[in-house]
This record gives C-alpha cells, structure tokens and sequence, in this order.
C-alpha cells in the first residue's frame, strides 16, 4: 500500500516537474500584439453582428410583406 502511494506522489511531482518546464518554453507575445488581435477580434465581431442584424431585418420584412400578402388572399 506504501508503496502505491510513493509511485502515485512521485507520478504526480514529475508531472509537475515536466509542467514547470515546459512552462519556461512558452514564447508569449509582446504586450502591443495582444491589444492589436484583441482590437481586431472585436472589430470583426462587431462587423459580423451588425451584417446578422441587418440581414435579420431584410427577413423579417420579407417574411411580413409574404404574411401580408397571403392574409390578403384570404
């Protein structure tokens, strides 16, 4: 039993040794980088929401002008 719970401590601590490692790999960006993505993904979130509302708009005319037009026949 003492024997399983020193494999599964040493398991764990060189997992954490590998982790602490490949940590210090990591290459993060330049501070100016991160603001110009950021700025970029929200300006084309920002374009995609406005192009779905106003096609939005488009179907919801089209579909009441159809409405119209069948309540008429009626």
């Amino acid at each position: 039993m003492n024997n399983t719970i020193e494999n599964v401590k040493n398991n764990v601590t060189t997992y954490f040794k590998g982790v602490r490692t490949e940590w210090g790999k990591i290459t993060w960006p330049e501070r100016h980088q991160v603001v110009v993505e950021t700025f970029f993904v929200v300006a084309i979130v920002f374009v995609f929401t406005v192009f779905i509302y106003i096609a939005d708009k488009i179907f919801e005319f089209g579909v009441d002008k159809i409405e119209l037009f069948i309540r008429s026949m009626h």
